[in-house]
């Protein structure tokens, strides 16, 4: 091995400071990730409170994604310019103080410049935490340990709307951020008290247009997914930004190509099981986030259910993912992806499959049922299939080849979102005029005289409630679509057995 490579593991450090290193990375992953979730649910309170519209409070939201798209590309030149310590400890430190700021935010602009702040240090943290644990964790506890920092990923979002929504009604959304501050803080002091500097290495030259090239990339098609549905599809502006993005990535491949110190190492994507790795696991993403995203809409919309009443209902899944998977990890460490990869995928797909049956009077029994075993069936897969990807890269490029894969997920879970909004309300509208034209004169004449003069608003409502849950349902039935087309994916990881060569005569 090279002098300038990191090996997966350091042998000098015990398993107790190995364990206690790992735990200070995932409370910081996990701040992070909830931080950014419980703010969802807050967004008409802070329309309220801050004299704002719904419209321009979004960027609070769309800000932070932005910032950290655009920000994750520099992670492995960071890395190893300063050391992976030292740029957790930079990346926790401008997180917390834009979320410092946040606290006594005083207009919604103070807000979203704070939230752009946070988001350029949280952006850093899920890609970094990952390298770091590669780097300081024994290649045969990989598994186990990223099946534990998968709860930060997947538990967290699932936590954060019935928190917010308790803080919410029973504080103010300062809270929001209030409860966010001290565990940063004390993620910071965790990370400089248990994890030791790593070995000094020779920095490469920064990569300046290949990072321009990709931030202009990931910032542009972010936005546009964020808010194509909002401006049109078609407008000149989302039609302009998706026209940048395509050229900026054309520019990043060619130039990235063969580069020693490229910021997006596109040669990682020659290695089949990483590629097959970040696209399944890409695949996964978007139809794991069409659940995260269609389910508390459905909750609340068609079936007028809390905020935080939501959010308990969708906790037995959280407590799924979260059991599960650090179980998946060990079992991966055992058998391997393919056994795992088989049973969660068929899980998870065939239970987001089930969801297209939601009607407005669907039981929260079945609901939660069908949610957990889906929840269990993500953390089986979700964890294993990203592992296998890393562990098919050198312990030199994992920097690199964490940044890559981060990237595309984000892009994938905004793509996912955006595309999954366009159908819904496609489809809802669709139903609205099919039931619309299916009401005959006699029905009408019937309604007006059982309902009196306000028939017509009271149809109207009932139609647009059925129309959107059907919307709903087609919606999951096209995001169990991803899920389904990942499974094959898994048998490209099984390994063919090399034919022995017969020995000259």
């Amino acid at each position: 091995m090279a002098a300038n490579e990191t090996a997966a593991a350091p042998s000098t450090d015990s398993s107790k400071e190995r364990w206690l290193a790992f735990f200070a990375i995932v409370l910081g992953a996990f701040v992070a990730i909830l931080n950014n979730s419980l703010i969802n649910v807050a967004i008409p309170r802070l329309t309220t409170d801050l004299g704002s519209t719904t419209t321009r409070i979004q960027w609070v939201i769309t800000g932070y994604t932005l910032a950290s798209g655009v920000i994750v590309p520099i992670t492995g030149y960071m890395e190893q310019r300063i050391g992976y310590k030292k740029f957790l400890i930079l990346a926790l430190s401008v997180f917390s103080l834009g979320t410092g700021i946040c606290i006594f935010a005083w207009s919604d602009s103070s807000l979203i410049a704070a939230r752009v702040l946070a988001g350029l240090g949280g952006g850093v943290i899920m890609p970094l935490s990952m390298t770091i644990i590669y780097k300081i964790m024994p290649r045969e506890q990989i598994g186990m340990s990223l099946g534990i920092w998968g709860i930060a990923a997947m538990a967290a979002p699932a936590v954060g709307p019935t928190l917010s929504g308790y803080l919410i009604e029973w504080f103010n959304w300062r809270f929001l951020f209030i409860v966010s501050l001290p565990v940063a803080l004390f993620a910071i002091l965790m990370v400089i008290l248990l994890i030791k500097e790593p070995p000094k290495v020779k920095p490469k030259p920064f990569d300046l247009p290949g990072f321009l090239l990709a931030a202009t990339c990931a910032g542009t098609l972010l936005y546009a997914l964020t808010n194509g549905q909002r401006d049109g599809w078609t407008s000149f502006g989302i039609v302009s930004l998706l026209f940048i993005a395509f050229w900026a990535l054309v520019f990043l491949i060619y130039i990235e190509s063969g580069k020693d110190n490229a910021v997006i190492e596109i040669s990682l994507f020659k290695n089949s099981k990483y590629t097959i790795s970040v696209i399944a696991s890409s695949l996964v993403m978007m139809g794991m986030y069409g659940g995260t995203f269609l389910t508390p809409l459905f909750l609340q919309n068609i079936q007028r259910v809390s905020p935080i009443d939501t959010g308990i209902i969708l906790i037995p899944q959280a407590i799924a993912m979260a059991a599960m998977m650090p179980i998946a990890g060990r079992l991966f460490d055992k058998f391997g992806i393919v056994p795992l990869g088989l049973v969660g995928l068929t899980l998870t797909s065939f239970m987001t499959y089930h969801l297209h049956q939601l009607t407005p009077d669907t039981s929260h029994a079945w609901l939660e049922t069908v949610m957990t075993l889906r929840g269990l069936g993500i953390g089986i897969c979700m964890m294993p299939l990203s592992t296998v990807g890393m562990n098919a890269v050198h312990p030199s490029k994992v920097a690199n080849a964490s940044t890559a894969s981060n990237l595309v997920r984000t892009v994938a879970a905004s793509m996912a979102i955006a595309v999954l909004t366009a159908i819904m309300q496609s489809r809802s509208a669709a139903h609205a005029q099919q039931i619309s034209e299916s009401i005959t004169q006699d029905s009408a004449h019937t309604l007006q005289a059982t309902l009196g003069s306000s028939w017509m608003s009271s149809i109207s409502s009932l139609i647009t409630l059925d129309a959107t849950s059907r919307g709903i349902g087609d919606t999951f039935l096209i995001s169990s679509i991803p899920l389904f087309c990942t499974i094959p994916l898994i048998f490209l990881f099984i390994q063919r057995k090399k034919a022995k060569t017969q020995p000259e005569a």
